[in-house]
Formats: C-alpha cells, structure tokens, sequence
C-alpha cells in the first residue's frame, strides 16, 4: 500500500481539513522538504525590526507566529513519533495562547526563531523519512481525536502552509 495518499476524513479531526487541504498531493516526505525551502525567501525577507510587527493591537507579532509554527510542528511531529511506535496513551491538547504567552518569543532575535525553524524542519524530515511503511496508518488520540500519522505529517505541511499564507495576507 501506498504510505502517502491524501488522508480521508477518517484520519484526522475535522478541524485539520484546513491543513490537509493545503497540501498537495504525493510523497508528503517530499512535500515538507520543498516547503522548508519554498518558504525561506518569505522569512528571510522578513528584517529584525519588521519581525515585532503586529496587523492588529491583539494580534500575535511575526516573531510569535513563526514561535508558533515551530511549537505546533514539535507537537505535530512528537504526535506522529508517539503513534508510529504504537505506543498506546493518548496525547493532551495543546492551548497555543498559554503556549504563546509563555514562549517569550519577542524577547528573542528573529534569527534565532529562524535558526529554529530549520531546525525543527531537519528533525521532522528525519523522522518520517525514517518510518517504516506500516508506521503511516498507524492511529491514536490526540486532543480527544483519532488521528494518523500520515495525516500528522500532512497537517505539519498544512499549518505552516495556513500561516505563511496569513503573513503574505495581513503583515
């Protein structure tokens, strides 16, 4: 069986349709290594100081977004390694507002969450790339939802999709 098709709606919470649906389809391995480069004229285009910027008085500035996107893939990714080894236990929902208000993600460079990105991007590649086939349609529950690793990795792709897109539109 192929590991890579498109997940169904019985892979995920109905909630990460918006992700899953701004991935294109094929080898997500090789999905998620073209994004860790498609995406890095945006931030690099992104200077220090523009960094701090927010569209709006209660909006996250750039430098908690990306602090965010990197939060969520280690979730994503911790999620996928946690089901692919069978391991039974379900995993705790994340609030990503305490998560946010705790990370202190102004307080650092915007090269330093860049740094870490990248980072985060190398391990997630690795991981998948290291998944034996039988590992992709393995389920579990996270935040109260079946979901399989195959949509993990999907959903990875499609939250940085989801809010690369957001900086283009609003910042």
């Amino acid at each position: 069986m192929d590991p890579f098709p498109r997940p169904d709606e019985h892979e995920a919470a109905e909630y990460y349709v918006k992700y899953i649906d701004q991935v294109p389809s094929g080898d997500i391995r090789q999905v998620l290594a073209s994004q860790a480069v498609d995406i890095l004229p945006l931030f690099d285009g992104i200077s220090e100081e523009h960094s701090g910027h927010r569209y709006a008085p209660d909006k996250w500035s750039i430098k908690q977004v990306l602090s965010h996107i990197n939060d969520t893939e280690r979730l994503f990714t911790m999620r996928a390694m946690w089901f692919a080894r069978a391991l039974p236990e379900p995993q705790p929902s994340f609030d990503q507002d305490v998560a946010i208000a705790n990370a202190g993600a102004d307080n650092r460079t915007w090269a330093s969450h860049l740094a870490e990105f990248k980072a985060i991007r190398s391990s997630t590649l690795a991981l998948f790339d290291g998944l034996p086939d039988e590992a992709w349609s393995r389920r579990g529950v996270a935040s109260g939802h079946e979901v399989t690793v195959r949509a993990l990795a999907f959903i990875a792709a499609g939250h940085v999709a989801h809010h690369a897109r957001i900086l283009r539109e609003r910042y």
